[in-house]
């Protein structure tokens, strides 16, 4: 294996990761799931009845990388907010915002967990690196939070489609953005090479 997500026989997918990687992999999970945070959740000791339907926030997160990851459901961000529609449209995408944002974050969360926990299960990396071998379950988990992660670093790093062959990419190692553009390609190979083993 080439340090890339390959497909394994019965199903599943394996890479090969050494000590730097996995520590880059945990520590950037960790990081996601400490900025997704526990939402809005029902007071301890509360309704288990009120608690399954309880209901999220209804505006966006302030959060640029947050407001990614929790986009709005309906309407342009940058209509007039004045446009009667528009109103309406955002209305909408409030009442879709306050049922759903809950069970997404709950779910964003649950698959970063999963990600930590399966590069916690390796043994220490040899010189040849550690084997991590994904069931199709586990391969979905890691695809969700691979793409939330690269979500999150290209809005702090304010990537756009244009950028997509820009300076960005030709910045010099003293810029203090090199790192994370450097791990923002890596987790696009890792995502790339996971959709691939997946594919029929």
């Amino acid at each position: 294996m080439s340090g890339l997500f390959e497909e394994v026989p019965g199903g599943g997918a394996a890479v090969v990761l050494d000590e730097v990687e996995i520590s880059i992999l945990r520590s950037l999970a960790v990081q996601l799931l400490e900025l997704v945070g526990p939402g809005e959740q029902p007071t301890a000791g509360g309704d288990p009845l009120a608690a399954l339907f309880a209901q999220g926030p209804s505006e966006a997160p302030s959060d640029p990388a947050l407001a990614r990851l929790f986009p709005d459901g309906y309407g342009d961000p940058q209509a007039d907010p004045h446009d009667e529609h528009e109103r309406e449209v955002r209305a909408n995408s409030a009442e879709f915002r306050r049922f759903t944002e809950n069970d997404l974050r709950e779910r964003k969360r649950e698959d970063a967990l999963a990600v930590v926990r399966s590069l916690d299960s390796l043994s220490t990396a040899g010189e040849g690196g550690a084997v991590l071998k994904l069931t199709d379950d586990e391969c979905k988990r890691w695809l969700g939070t691979l793409n939330d992660l690269r979500l999150t670093i290209g809005t702090r790093l304010e990537v756009t489609d244009e950028d997509e062959t820009g300076e960005l990419y030709r910045l010099p190692d003293s810029d203090p953005r090199k790192p994370m553009v450097m791990a923002y390609l890596w987790l696009g190979a890792l995502q790339e090479s996971l959709v691939e083993t997946l594919m029929p």
